[in-house]
């Protein structure tokens, strides 16, 4: 069969023909193809020409796509649900191939290949002219006056955006605090701290590269199969970068090798699909490379903060302020929402007498772009809140420990912003379980004092988190079961398993609220947005929360579904109406079960008197056991009477969200002439409410501490400021 090319109608994100977009080609479907990206070799500026006539002598190469031959539609990245409010929808910053270079390695053009090898060499051989500005890689040089803007068609400077918050008055800021402070206390009894803390800039390091293919169906329908957390976004960004409709995209994810955030972006996924159609639907394998996907897909948030803190001698907080400032790289992605966050929960996590003033500024720069990463600024909101909290400590000579128990949030806590409020609160227990385990009092004690080359310290720090975005943004997800014949079921999630665990967990809800037996849930594992039902994805810790709600109502209308059916089998004679092979055993047990209940001939059983334990129906209350679930499903596929097909599908619009809380502990010995940190010990106590699966929640907090510690001691993703290119 031959594939041609197609001439495709470009819409925006709402439907409306914009104009015609052409991908023309006449080729004869072989084997997959393979795709090579061409990065930029400057930080900052704009490609002039190609010149592409080696790399086309090379074998094996089938086409050669440049920015110049790209959509022209700008499109977003980040995996956020999309809002239908303008003013709130991801910043559309990027185009599959970029012109307007911003970082050193932008994707400039792509090389369709019959082999790697050949595609690898012709990117090679590709000469590139460029007109070349001065790279601006730090938040310093892009805030600066006079600073050249990176997106002039969006934004007049390269701030992205700017948000003042308050905990307390809504015209509080420090310098009041001070004031009123000074009203309030003789001035001997205040005391003022003002430090500057900063985190760096890390990788996710995922085991599996963002690795997709694509083709174009024989029914025209681009597909992409791609490792992502966010498949229902990834086909909408995918239409928006490619100009066409929703409809006409579709994206398969099978299992993947773990994410971390990074995939919670759109990667490469809208250039696979592009390269696809420009080499007229044939499949396109795209593999990015390590060092690509380390300096070219997303990294965390490097984040300055400029701190101050206000308090009396006996070690009460009276005001705090936080000036933050994130480097966010060269695109968007997820704009301000991880600067916010960290400003946000910087002035939740403790009780500030007077108030707290929090500014926060998200920046474009010429250097790697930031995206989600695990806990989604509050590692960096943490960081600054700690050290803070451990300097003002130690002013006063206070114990780090008492300081915190006597200054952080309570029991109740409500977030004036947002609403969002504590259901469950454990912060001071966990507090007090994680001191006795690492022997706080003994060892701060005993450590206090140290001379010589090597010394030990304890230390500690608190946390909180919500789940998901509610009420900042929708929140919203969909599951679908199926009952099969066997009276086993078939569970349908739109959110994605990336090794966390969440697929295991929707089991364990769909078999507690269904009744149906684990064993015999079926749950699968990948996405396909054609059959799968619609969930925002993998992110923010929302899926047990978010998706797990909908699995829950799912569970109680299919349940619901089952009961009614077998309430009709218990108040029909089987044997008259379908010959079911069942006929007698249904009998024998409606004679069981009106003799139970005590229910005349004349009263119908209803689905309110039955139940489902362990696959079996029951007499609501577990005895006496009537018949197998199996008997409902088999008799409801195939009775010549009342077939019925016992399937459900529910959305759950999530519109509440809550905390959860704790602390970590740590003994280190620190070698100090050479700067080297040892672990002794490391202790996470967490507050997470109501475990699921206590398993793979430990299991998250032991992958949370080994990335803790090396985010804490020793990574770093370095970028030579002079010419923007990353180091290592």
């Amino acid at each position: 069969m031959k594939i041609v090319g197609q001439e495709l109608k470009r819409v925006d994100a709402y439907g409306k023909v914009t104009g015609e977009a052409k991908y023309t080609a006449d080729l004869e479907p072989r084997d997959i193809l393979h795709g090579k990206v061409v990065h930029a070799t400057i930080a900052n500026g704009r490609v002039k020409s190609f010149d592409l006539t080696e790399a086309m002598k090379v074998p094996g190469v089938v086409k050669i796509v440049t920015c110049f031959d790209a959509p022209d539609c700008q499109f977003p990245t980040a995996g956020h649900p999309w809002s239908v409010e303008s003013k709130h929808q991801d910043i559309c910053d990027r185009r599959v191939l970029n012109e307007r270079v911003r970082l050193y390695g932008d994707d400039i053009a792509a090389v369709v290949a019959e082999n790697e090898v050949a595609a690898a060499q012709a990117a090679r051989l590709i000469k590139v002219e460029y007109e070349e500005y001065e790279p601006i890689v730090t938040v310093e040089a892009a805030m600066a006056e006079g600073a050249t803007p990176l997106h002039p068609d969006l934004r007049k400077d390269n701030v992205i955006v700017h948000s003042h918050m308050t905990m307390g008055d809504s015209d509080f800021t420090f310098d009041k605090g001070i004031l009123a402070a000074r009203e309030l206390y003789p001035g001997e009894e205040l005391i003022a701290v003002e430090e500057e803390y900063d985190t760096p800039r890390i990788s996710h390091c995922h085991i599996e590269l963002p690795v997709s293919w694509a083709y174009v169906d024989t029914n025209g329908k681009v597909t992409v199969v791609c490792s992502t957390q966010i498949p229902h976004i990834v086909r909408r960004c995918t239409a928006q970068a490619l100009g066409i409709p929703v409809g006409q995209v579709r994206i398969i994810k099978p299992y993947i090798g773990g994410g971390f955030g990074n995939k919670q972006d759109v990667l490469y996924e809208p250039l696979n699909a592009f390269l696809s159609m420009s080499v007229g639907g044939r499949p396109v394998r795209l593999e990015i490379s390590r060092e690509e996907t380390i300096s070219g897909t997303r990294t965390r948030h490097a984040i300055k903060g400029k701190c101050k803190g206000l308090m009396t001698k006996d070690g009460r907080i009276l005001a705090r302020k936080i000036d933050a400032f994130a480097n966010n790289g060269a695109y968007a992605s997820h704009g301000h929402a991880i600067c916010a966050n960290c400003g946000n929960v910087f002035k939740d996590l403790y009780r500030d007498e007077l108030g707290c003033e929090v500014d926060c500024w998200t920046v474009y720069t010429s250097s790697p772009t930031a995206g989600a990463m695990r806990g989604y600024g509050i590692p960096q909101a943490v960081w600054f809140a700690e050290c803070l909290t451990d300097d003002l400590a130690d002013r006063i000579g206070m114990d780090p420990c008492e300081f915190r128990l006597k200054n952080c949030m309570e029991e109740g806590f409500v977030d004036p912003a947002n609403g969002i409020t504590f259901h469950s609160y454990g912060l001071k227990r966990c507090i007090e379980e994680g001191k006795a385990y690492i022997r706080w009092d003994e060892k701060w004690k005993q450590y206090r004092n140290q001379t010589g080359p090597v010394r030990k310290g304890v230390g500690m720090a608190i946390f909180c988190y919500k789940t998901g975005v509610h009420p900042i943004s929708l929140e919203t997800s969909s599951a679908r079961m199926v009952l099969n014949q066997d009276g086993s079921m078939q569970l349908c999630m739109g959110a994605t398993e990336i090794g966390q665990g969440a697929d295991t967990v929707f089991s364990q809800m769909a078999s507690e609220t269904t009744g149906i037996s684990f064993d015999k849930v079926y749950i699968v594992s990948t996405q396909d947005t054609d059959t799968t039902p619609f969930d925002t994805g993998a992110y923010a810790s929302r899926q047990t929360y978010v998706s797990g709600m909908a699995c829950k109502k799912c569970g109680e209308e299919l349940r619901g579904k089952i009961l009614e059916y077998a309430a009709y089998m218990l108040n029909h004679d089987l044997t008259d109406l379908s010959k079911t092979v069942y006929a007698d055993q249904v009998k024998e047990a409606a004679g069981r079960l009106r003799e139970a209940l005590g229910l005349g001939a004349d009263e119908d059983v209803t689905a309110e008197m039955l139940d489902i334990v362990d696959s079996k129906v029951v007499v609501s209350g577990g005895d006496p056991v009537l018949f197998d679930v199996a008997v409902v499903a088999d008799t409801a596929f195939y009775s010549l009477d009342r077939s019925v097909h016992i399937t459900a599908e529910v959305t759950n619009h999530c519109k509440d969200n809550t905390f959860s809380s704790g602390c970590c502990f740590v003994e280190v010995e620190v070698d100090m002439p050479l700067g080297l940190v040892t672990v002794k010990d490391i202790v996470n106590v967490h507050d997470s409410g109501v475990l699921i699966n206590p398993k793979t929640a430990a299991a998250q907090v032991h992958g949370g501490m080994s990335m803790g510690l090396g985010y804490g001691l020793s990574e770093e993703l370095l970028v030579d400021e002079k010419t923007g290119k990353t180091l290592n």
